[in-house]
C-alpha cells in the first residue's frame, strides 16, 4: 500500500491484514503491552456458526469479521480508539450496546459511524451514502440507550471510543442481518465474483477492492445502449443517467478516486481490465428509471504482473491494459 494509505500507530495493519483474510496473530509495535490478536479466516467463521455467541475482549484498535460479543474495559487512559466491523457484502450490520459505562461529562465518548472512515476519506463516499455526513455519526453521549441497537447500511461500520478512567467501558453485540440488495460494500477478500443490482432506484453504489487486481466484467445491463470509453478526457457517460465506471487510487473515498473507464451499454463480456492501484472500485450510477445490473470477477495482481506492467498501461492512472 502507499504511504498515503497508511494511518499512523500501525492502524493500517490492522485494516489491510483482515481485509486479506489472514488468520494470525499481528503485533501493534507502537503498543508492546498489547496482546496480540487473532483474526480469523472463513473456515473458522464457518466453525463457529450455530454454536454458543462468540466472545471476547474488544482492543483499542481492533478489526472484527464475526458476530459476538465483545466488552472493551480500560486499564488505563484510551483516548484515541477505533474498532471496524465487516460482514459479508450481502449483509448489514447491527451494533447493539449491552452495557456502557462511560463518563461524557469527563471527555469520554463512544460514537457509531455508519460505513469506514480513514484518515478523513469515507466509504461509501457523501454521494453515495443515503444519509447526510452528520447524520452517519450516532454519538451514545447525546442519544444514550434510547438507539441502543444502530443498524448500517452497508456491509462495514465502526466505532471510535476514548474511555479515561480505568475499569469503565462497554459491552457491544454485533449481529448481521440479510441485505437483499447489497448497494456498497467492501470485499473482504482479494479474489471474489459479484453481480451488483440497482432495482428502479435512484442512486450510487459502489464495490471496493483494496488490492491491485485483474477485474472481469461479464455481464452489463443498463436501461439504454450507448458506447464504452477509456476516460482519457472529460467526454463520457457521465450525460447519461445509467452507467458503469471504474475507479483507482490510493484512498478509501470513491468520489476521491481517478476514473479509469467508463461503460455505459449493455453486453455481454467479458472485458477484462488490469488496475494496478491500491484501491479498485466499480461504480454503478443508477437513475432510477431501469434494473441495473452488473457482473464481475476479480483477483488480486501477483507481484511480477505489478513490477512487469505491459506495454500498454497508463502508469499515472494505475492502468495497465484492456
Amino acid at each position: 500500500m502507499s504511504p498515503n494509505f497508511k494511518l499512523q500507530c500501525h492502524f493500517i495493519l490492522i485494516f489491510l491484514t483482515a481485509l486479506r483474510g489472514e488468520s494470525r496473530y499481528l503485533e501493534l509495535r507502537e503498543a508492546a503491552d498489547y496482546d496480540p490478536f487473532l483474526l480469523f479466516s472463513a473456515s473458522l467463521k464457518r466453525e463457529l456458526a450455530g454454536e454458543q455467541p462468540y466472545r471476547r475482549a474488544l482492543r483499542c484498535l481492533d478489526m472484527l469479521s464475526l458476530q459476538g460479543q465483545f466488552t472493551f474495559t480500560a486499564d488505563r487512559p484510551q483516548l484515541h480508539c477505533a474498532a471496524f466491523f465487516i460482514s459479508e457484502p450481502e449483509e448489514f450490520i447491527t451494533i447493539h450496546y449491552d452495557q456502557v459505562s462511560i463518563d461524557c461529562q469527563g471527555g469520554d465518548f463512544l460514537k457509531v459511524f455508519d460505513g469506514w472512515i480513514l484518515k478523513g476519506e469515507k466509504f461509501p463516499s457523501s454521494q453515495d451514502h443515503p444519509l447526510p455526513s452528520a447524520e452517519r455519526y450516532i454519538d451514545f453521549c447525546e442519544s444514550g440507550l434510547s438507539r441502543r441497537s444502530i443498524r448500517s447500511s452497508q456491509n462495514v461500520a465502526m466505532i471510535f471510543f476514548r474511555v479515561h478512567e480505568p475499569g469503565n467501558g462497554f459491552t457491544l453485540t454485533i449481529k448481521t442481518d440479510p441485505n437483499l440488495f447489497p448497494c456498497n460494500v467492501i470485499s473482504q477478500t482479494p479474489n471474489g465474483k459479484f453481480t451488483l443490482v440497482v432495482p428502479h432506484q435512484h442512486r450510487n453504489c459502489s464495490f471496493s477492492i483494496i488490492y491491485p487486481v485483474v477485474i472481469k466484467i461479464s455481464d452489463l445491463t443498463l436501461g439504454h445502449v450507448n458506447g464504452l470509453q477509456l476516460k482519457k478526457s472529460s467526454a463520457g457517460c457521465e450525460g447519461i443517467g445509467d452507467f458503469v465506471e471504474l475507479l483507482g487510487g490510493t484512498g478509501l473515498d470513491p468520489s476521491k478516486m481517478t476514473p479509469l473507464a467508463d461503460l455505459c451499454y449493455p453486453f455481454h463480456g467479458p472485458a477484462q481490465m488490469k488496475v494496478g492501484c491500491d484501491n479498485t472500485v466499480v461504480r454503478m450510477v443508477s437513475s432510477g428509471k431501469h434494473v441495473n445490473r452488473v457482473t464481475f470477477e476479480y483477483r488480486q495482481l501477483e507481484p511480477y504482473e505489478l513490477e512487469n506492467p505491459n506495454g500498454n498501461s497508463i502508469g499515472e492512472f494505475c492502468l495497465s491494459g484492456l
